[in-house]
């Protein structure tokens, strides 16, 4: 592991999130190992060790709250940018 995944404090953050959006990134987190908690109503804390685990919260929160719309736009940029090498 990188020094630089260890030499960091971890944080606590905060996400609010529609309950059903907040159960997924919850169950996902969890998944990943990554420290969080989730209360009935209440918004989904979670703990952030390394620049990694920020990454994947910040992928999870995106794949939950970007439009169907703008999803397939990222994607087809991707692709575009794949087909033109």
């Amino acid at each position: 592991m990188d020094t630089l995944e260890t030499d960091l404090p971890s944080q606590t953050i905060t996400l609010e999130l529609d309950p059903i959006e907040r159960w997924n990134a919850f169950a996902r987190l969890k998944e990943l190992s990554i420290t969080c908690h989730c209360s009935c109503g209440q918004p989904l804390q979670v703990v952030v060790e390394s620049p990694t685990a920020a990454l994947q919260v910040w992928s999870i929160v995106r794949r939950l709250t970007l439009s169907r719309d703008r999803t397939v736009e990222l994607l087809e940029n991707c692709w575009r940018h794949v087909t033109d090498r």
